[in-house]
């Protein structure tokens, strides 16, 4: 992975077809998806279940670019050897999750991964201050994780918060949860550049009519950029 703050779409494979999860990776990337996202839920961080290393290991030779695996579990620690096993290109835990998110970012960068760090929409972004020199993404949910489909949460101030403290760092800003034309160029105008999207990137398209994947991406990254269509 190089670092640069060209604005990357990252569509959330929660939102794809579980029964054909290589062929929809494979899809979205042809479509022009910049990263893989994957969301994975433990059923007590937050309410709702979804897969774990066995998946992405799996779907990781179906994607030739960024898998970028968000761990919405608590404990992190003792799964992140298998993640990065996996394929995961960047582990990214919850600042939330547990006692010690410094020793689990240096785990994470251990065992060969970027390491991420999520923030939900009740934390500051001052929680992240004293951890950036060990972050390579801080990933700013503006939803309250646990499903996909959820009604965006304006989180635009502590963006420009992140934005100001990460200064020249090569830290990414991720944004997660209810992303699609009308609310990226806010959150980009803001200082994010990897937005992640799901619903709004697979609605109406398939693996056997991929085009309006294409046609959902190219919307949402110009809309980013500042070109509405």
């Amino acid at each position: 992975m190089t670092f640069d703050r060209s604005i990357k779409i990252a569509p959330s494979i929660l939102a794809a077809d579980f029964a054909n999860f290589g062929a929809e990776c494979e899809a979205i990337e042809a479509q022009g998806a910049d990263w893989v996202h994957v969301d994975v839920m433990d059923g007590h961080f937050v309410p709702n279940i979804s897969f774990g290393p066995a998946t992405c290991a799996a779907i990781r030779p179906h994607i030739k670019g960024v898998m970028d695996v968000h761990l919405m579990i608590s404990p992190v620690d003792p799964y992140i050897d298998a993640f990065a096993s996996a394929g995961a290109d960047v582990i990214t835990a919850h600042v939330e999750a547990g006692p010690h998110i410094h020793r689990t970012l240096q785990a994470i960068r251990a065992a060969g991964a970027k390491a991420g760090v999520a923030l939900n929409p009740g934390t500051p972004a001052e929680a992240v201050a004293h951890l950036l020199d060990l972050t390579d993404l801080v990933c700013v949910m503006t939803v309250n994780p646990g499903f996909g489909g959820q009604k965006f949460i304006d989180m635009t101030d502590k963006i420009r918060t992140l934005r100001a403290m990460i200064g020249d760092r090569p830290v990414h800003i991720e944004i997660d949860g209810g992303v699609d034309v009308k609310t990226a160029p806010s959150v980009a105008q803001a200082g994010a550049d990897v937005l992640v999207a799901g619903s709004a990137v697979f609605r109406g398209g398939s693996v056997s009519d991929p085009a309006p994947y294409g046609d959902n991406i190219r919307a949402i990254r110009e809309a980013a950029a500042g070109v509405y269509v």
